[in-house]
């Protein structure tokens, strides 16, 4: 059952050199219990895709331009500010990039906790403070009547980070986004939080959008992949489509570059050529061609659409590459 459906979403920026589009008809859909991961480099748009099914893409500057976002059936893009805050933090949770930005350092634990429950699930406040302290424990966090009222510097990178997950976690949500939930983690403490993450998911049903730059987290703990570049889909299919069978020259590269145990020592990693291009100067066509070793002069002028092509994996999920030469390469 599809809980989460993006179809041709498309955002834009006002900025100082003109109005950029950040998101150009970025589609894909989640199912209930699935984990989808949103994979791609810095600045490919991975972020304001979830900012944007938020909608909280900041004002005035952002704006979704086309495309709709459907929750359950619900249009959360045509949805008002009112209809918005009931849907947020209470049937979509949202783990943000950066824990110590995502706190309000003036404001304890428990009563950033207790806002979204005294909001969305009780106006009693000892009940909400039961529901607090045993969330907090459910994310593993010890004493929690002490850390209640502890202010988030106090706590350390990955006690801030189950807060935060314990925040986006309290109402029990049926989505659970979560940006980078590991960065500038130590990989101990990022092992913890991904398994905290797949268990809560386990025990609440729910389903998750991982966004990362780690393949390595993408293979471990999703189920579908999106792959994208400056603001497009290039790539979805399964995590074992992606991974074993990848179509896209993107894909191949990103793939390409992960250091492997069996490789000869000092063997250089391959590397995608050139960098990617500002959202203001965007090539024709599409978006990789630049970079593409494989691009012919077609791609630079044709918009490639996003094609279905050969399942090769015992999945459900489709598997849809962006590309002109997918059938040659």
């Amino acid at each position: 059952m599809t809980l989460l459906d993006v179809n041709n979403l498309s955002c834009e920026f006002d900025t100082d050199e003109g109005r950029v589009r950040a998101l150009d008809q970025v589609s894909f859909s989640v199912s209930a219990g699935e984990t989808l991961g949103i994979v791609g480099e810095s600045g490919c748009g991975k972020s304001v895709t979830a900012l944007s099914i938020m909608r909280l893409l900041p004002q005035p500057m952002g704006q979704i331009v086309d495309g709709a976002v459907t929750l359950n059936g619900q249009d959360l893009t045509s949805a008002d500010l009112q209809t918005m805050e009931k849907i947020r933090g209470n049937q979509i949770g949202m783990v943000f990039q950066e824990p110590m930005t995502a706190l309000n350092p003036v404001q304890t634990i428990g009563k950033q906790l207790m806002e979204g429950i005294l909001l969305h699930e009780t106006k009693d406040i000892h009940t909400a403070t039961t529901m607090t302290m045993e969330i907090l424990e459910k994310v593993g966090i010890p004493s929690p009547d002490i850390r209640m009222g502890e202010f988030p510097h106090q706590l350390s990178g990955g006690m801030r980070q189950r807060v935060v997950i314990a925040i986006a976690l309290a109402c029990k949500p049926a989505l659970l986004i979560a940006d980078e939930p590991t960065t500038a983690l130590d990989v101990t403490v990022q092992a913890q939080i991904l398994a905290l993450i797949s268990e809560l998911q386990n025990d609440l049903g729910m389903a998750v959008i991982l966004i990362t730059h780690d393949l390595g987290v993408i293979a471990e703990a999703c189920d579908s992949v999106v792959v994208m570049y400056a603001g497009r889909v290039m790539e979805t299919g399964s995590v074992f489509d992606i991974f074993d069978r990848p179509r896209h020259p993107y894909s191949k590269g990103l793939l390409a570059s992960i250091p492997r145990l069996d490789t000869v020592p000092k063997t250089e990693l391959p590397v995608i050529p050139g960098i990617v291009p500002g959202l203001q100067d965007l090539p024709g066509g599409c978006r990789f061609s630049d970079r593409c070793t494989h691009a012919q002069p077609t791609c630079s002028t044709q918009t490639p659409p996003l094609t279905a092509v050969p399942n090769e994996s015992s999945t459900a999920q489709t598997h849809a590459v962006a590309c002109l030469r997918w059938q040659e390469l």
